[in-house]
């Protein structure tokens, strides 16, 4: 049974934000001052099932990181968005792109420029180390710190409803 108090079941597409929800909020840097993101395993063998399984992902992020778009590609996502700086339009653009209407969509967010697009869709949620403002917004709060299973969590428990979740033996693998 899920913790989210949402139909699950009408989940279509699901969106990230990436810094604070897929990975930690604090980052290390490398030596010329470049944000080295980290990749939680879990959350990426979720996001791989989801993507097999037809679930619509999409990733909205402010960062310009192109090992962001390689780590989440090669997991199946199409739809990354570098370089949001206001989310809301890139998601509408999204939404209308692949047919969904709001209510149809997840979307996980951390801090402040997440919180217009997690107003806008049915289901907002939060890790539990999110900003006050984006926690009051939220559906639906982790107890996942971000970057700690945030995205297994929530697409666990989508697969879950939707009778999705270690369904066949093509889940047991990569």
């Amino acid at each position: 049974m899920s913790s989210i108090n949402y139909d699950l079941t009408k989940i279509k597409g699901i969106v990230f934000d990436v810094d604070g929800v897929l990975s930690p909020s604090t980052i290390p840097m490398d030596a010329c001052g470049m944000p080295m993101r980290m990749a939680n395993i879990k959350d990426g063998y979720a996001l791989q099932l989801a993507a097999r399984r037809g679930v619509c992902l999409a990733i909205i992020t402010g960062a310009d990181c192109q090992a962001v778009k390689a780590r989440f590609s090669a997991l199946g996502i199409r739809d990354i968005f570098l370089k949001a700086g206001n989310k809301l339009p890139v998601l509408e653009k999204w939404l209308s792109d692949n047919g969904l209407a709001p209510e149809e969509v997840a979307y996980a967010g951390d801090d402040i420029p997440d919180l217009p697009a997690m107003r806008h869709v049915g289901l907002p949620v939060a890790p539990v180390d999110a900003a006050p403002e984006i926690k009051a917004a939220a559906g639906y709060i982790s107890p996942a710190a971000g970057g700690y299973g945030v995205g297994r969590d929530l697409v666990e428990q989508i697969l879950k409803a939707k009778g999705l979740w270690l369904d066949s033996e093509e889940a047991f693998g990569w």
